[in-house]
């Protein structure tokens, strides 16, 4: 899962990096049961699956013609310990060019473990829901000010609805969460939200498309910051226990002057016992 670029704190523009890295901690580490999408389905691995998810992402992030860029890699092992609940682990390494390229750091972010539950099984109407706890591990105080990650811990909670329909499915997610720093002294603590939705249209029974849409708010003691965002997917399942997806994500904020950004992931998932 991709991250969703924004710019949820004022200039310095190394914190408008330090934020998005943050929010590819929050959002490109966690289990994905449908990469390469933002959004999450309510599908689990059932008792003693196993997956393994891993995804290549690039972004570019420009505010008056001046571009910050960001790489990284990310895996995310997933475990079924019961038929409805996964537990997961995710690490991801970033690598940044910020500033106009003034600008450069490279290391590990945030780890991040978290937990799935479809509490609600689908119905006789094709309707199951879920919730995803996660928690983001500190980095070194170092790090944080690289921009790397936070050198406090974080989380997010997220709700999700998935409903089965002629053309496939479309799953609903609504999540918050809450980023903490403790060396920046310039990057307040902020609180994240997300509400976005992800139609799939099933083609054949090898190929999917995906648009996902949605908007995340970030609130901070200084500002709030609202950025929307559009996605194409396209996922490639040759078997069963194998994904390969890609996927192009297009965003822009509401502040003045108006922060945009062009992300790309491609990944690979991969089940098994």
């Amino acid at each position: 899962m991709l991250p969703i670029p924004s710019a949820s704190v004022p200039r310095p523009r190394n914190v408008l990096a330090h934020t998005f890295v943050l929010a590819a901690a929050l959002f490109a580490t966690q289990a994905v049961a449908l990469q390469p999408l933002i959004t999450d389905d309510t599908s689990t691995q059932g008792s003693g699956g196993n997956q393994l998810e891993v995804s290549l992402n690039q972004s570019r992030i420009t505010t008056r013609g001046v571009s910050d860029r960001s790489g990284s890699l990310a895996a995310v092992y997933t475990r079924g310990v019961a038929e409805t609940v996964d537990l997961y682990a995710g690490g991801v390494y970033v690598h940044l060019h910020t500033g106009g390229g003034q600008h450069e750091a490279r290391g590990a972010g945030n780890p991040t473990l978290g937990g799935k539950w479809r509490f609600l099984d689908a119905t006789a109407e094709g309707t199951s829901a879920a919730a995803k706890l996660e928690f983001l591990m500190p980095v070194s105080n170092s790090a944080e000010t690289a921009g790397l990650g936070s050198a406090s811990m974080g989380g997010n909670l997220t709700f999700i609805l998935s409903q089965d329909l002629p053309f496939g499915a479309i799953h609903v997610n609504a999540s918050a969460g809450r980023l903490r720093y403790r060396a920046s002294g310039n990057s307040p603590d902020s609180t994240p939200m997300r509400l976005s939705a992800a139609p799939v249209w099933q083609l054949t029974p090898q190929w999917r498309l995906a648009l996902d849409l949605g908007a995340q708010w970030v609130r901070s003691s200084e500002q709030r910051v609202r950025t929307g965002f559009v996605e194409l997917g396209a996922i490639w399942s040759p078997n069963d226990d194998l994904d390969l997806a890609l996927g192009v994500i297009q965003t822009a904020d509401n502040q003045n002057p108006r922060t945009r950004a062009l992300a790309a992931t491609a990944g690979l998932t991969w089940r098994f016992r």
